[in-house]
């Protein structure tokens, strides 16, 4: 097709992405196929990857540890935004996507190609957020998805492989598809599309199972300064380390499953199952900090612009001008949320029991209703009146 001379492609070293080099070069007429793989802190070894890269016929191999640029400028602003997708999800996977989009468009620059591909389908969101992120960061690039285009069924894609000396993978024991990053897990395919089946106990590795978490609570306190996690236990954490030790922490607990059938962009439900414990009990203090030391109006207001935020990242837009504005909103509320918020992990569950500010709203003497009360009562009553009076004109002309 000779759509591009030199592309740089996304690479996880599996089947779809090792099979897109020859396919790209026989196929599509490209000459040079550089291949990048991102370091997120997926936990597995990237040497082998990079090597089979170039076992593949890539040209390059090239390995990018951003596990600490992932947590600071995606996870950390994703928490003080609140964002949970459908009010459930964290984003995990979302989030890494316009991180890994901006580090091809960098390696396209550096090495002067004229395009970056990927190795999604054509049935999810993660083609979307490349796709876009991408053309945000560069439009002048060429996006090149063979995957979305070949049409060959996963045996095919391994045939077509092994004609050039790509290994066929181990036979998969597991038949589920697995996202795995510093931020969590996302898991589905195999029994899991069934959205009536309970998923099997083996599926997990970040969370233990209830039966086998411990018979005794555990108490644990965060951090935070402007709305960004910094201490555990009052010992401060640089933002990787937090995110790891939050995640052992708060999984030993069974914390941090979730089971839900989630609207995708491309306008299919689809049943994912998530492992995000550090995530999840992240935004849930921190959301609980914000009711100390927010106004009520912000607070409240604050939500929509919660929901919208959430909804661009899972779209895909992280990278846009609405993203842009909604982030210098709430840059402006979190210069106040500093303070510490103690949960209480026990049996899958985290329960906030105590939070404490030195920007608190909070005022002892108006909301005791002991001896110390400094509330004016009286000033109650024509409150009341003025506050009314639509309502109270509402009746008299409805009688």
């Amino acid at each position: 097709m000779g759509r591009a001379k030199k592309v740089v492609l996304a690479y996880s070293g599996g089947v779809d992405t090792s099979v897109c080099i020859p396919y790209l070069k026989k196929e599509w007429g490209v000459e040079e196929v550089i291949t990048l793989a991102a370091d997120l802190g997926q936990g597995d070894e990237l040497e082998p990857v990079r090597e089979k890269a170039l076992k593949s016929g890539a040209s390059e191999s090239l390995v990018a540890d951003v596990k600490d640029i992932f947590v600071r400028e995606y996870a950390f602003p994703a928490i003080q935004a609140n964002a949970l997708y459908e009010n459930r999800y964290p984003l995990g996977t979302a989030l890494a996507r316009p991180l890994i989009a901006k580090i091809l468009v960098e390696a396209a620059a550096k090495y002067g190609a004229d395009a970056i591909a990927h190795g999604c389908t054509g049935k999810g969101n993660d083609q979307v957020r490349f796709d876009v992120s991408c053309t945000a960061l560069n439009p002048n690039l060429k996006i090149l998805a063979p995957a979305r285009e070949w049409g060959m069924s996963r045996e095919q894609t391994i045939a077509y492989g092994e004609q050039f000396g790509i290994p066929t993978p181990v036979k998969k024991s597991s038949p589920f598809s697995i996202d795995k990053n510093l931020l969590g897990r996302s898991i589905e395919a195999g029994t899991l599309e069934d959205p009536a089946n309970e998923p099997p106990e083996e599926i997990y590795e970040m969370t233990k199972a209830i039966a086998d978490t411990p018979n005794e609570p555990e108490y644990l306190e965060i951090g935070f300064q402007k709305g960004l996690p910094t201490t555990i236990n009052g010992t401060t954490k640089n933002p990787v380390e937090l995110i790891e030790q939050l995640n052992q922490i708060v999984g030993n607990h069974g914390i941090g499953r979730i089971d839900m059938i989630e609207n995708r962009l491309v306008g299919i439900k689809s049943r994912e199952i998530y492992e995000s414990p550090a995530m999840v009990v992240l935004i849930n203090a921190h959301r609980d900090l914000e009711s100390l030391t927010l106004t009520a109006d912000v607070s409240q207001y604050k939500r929509g612009i919660e929901e919208t935020y959430t909804k661009l990242v899972y779209n895909g837009l992280w990278y846009s001008p609405l993203k842009a504005a909604l982030d210098a909103f709430i840059q402006q509320t979190q210069e106040r949320v500093s303070g510490v918020v103690r949960l209480k992990l026990f049996k899958g569950n985290a329960t906030i029991v105590g939070r404490w500010s030195d920007n608190s709203l909070y005022t002892p003497d108006l909301a005791t209703y002991g001896a110390d009360d400094q509330f004016d009562h009286k000033a109650a009553e024509g409150f009341i009146y003025v506050w009314g009076l639509p309502t109270r004109i509402w009746a008299q002309q409805n009688k």
